[in-house]
């Protein structure tokens, strides 16, 4: 009878700590979810009494944002939560392959941002609407989702061309 070596963990093909970085992106998603959802359930209940002035042309004024980012695709959102649906997966998916911690959490925050305005789409009952109401008056106006979002592509673009740059000049 021949001896056979052990056969290999079906977790060796994964970098090692994907579960922890999975976790990781996890963590950072819920708490962006709750202060997102927090924030906006205040806005709904605050702010229909009207806007609050805070600093120099930021003010907190309740909207609904029926469209995507900036306003686009206005009376898309069926089709804008099914996108988001879709880029959610792809995160979990992509989330345990990533080499650092840092690009997890980066893309946490891209997950729970995504969760956030999915949630609002699905749940708020506004006619799949977002709740906005952070207006500097020169941009589009936003909601926690949307920064956490913005910050997290941002964040994981730059960390993904540093690691592609830091592997071509070795």
């Amino acid at each position: 009878m021949q001896e056979r070596g052990a056969a290999p963990a079906l977790t060796e093909r994964r970098p090692p700590g994907g579960t922890r970085r999975l976790l990781a992106a996890l963590g950072t998603a819920a708490l962006v979810v709750t202060a997102d959802q927090l924030t906006k359930s205040w806005a709904v209940h605050r702010l229909a009494q009207g806007q609050v002035h805070v600093a120099w042309k930021l003010d907190l004024a309740l909207s609904y944002n029926s469209g995507s980012a900036f306003g686009l695709a206005q009376g898309w959102a069926p089709v804008i939560g099914a996108l988001a649906a879709l880029v959610v997966v792809g995160i979990l998916a992509a989330v345990r392959g990533v080499r650092s911690a840092v690009v997890a959490v980066a893309l946490g925050l891209v997950l729970g941002g995504a969760v956030g305005n999915l949630a609002d789409r699905a749940f708020r009952g506004h006619h799949g609407a977002v709740v906005d109401f952070i207006d500097f008056h020169f941009w589009p106006t936003f909601n926690v989702a949307d920064a956490c979002i913005t910050v997290g592509v941002i964040l994981t673009v730059v960390l993904l061309w540093r690691d592609d740059a830091a592997h071509v000049s070795s």
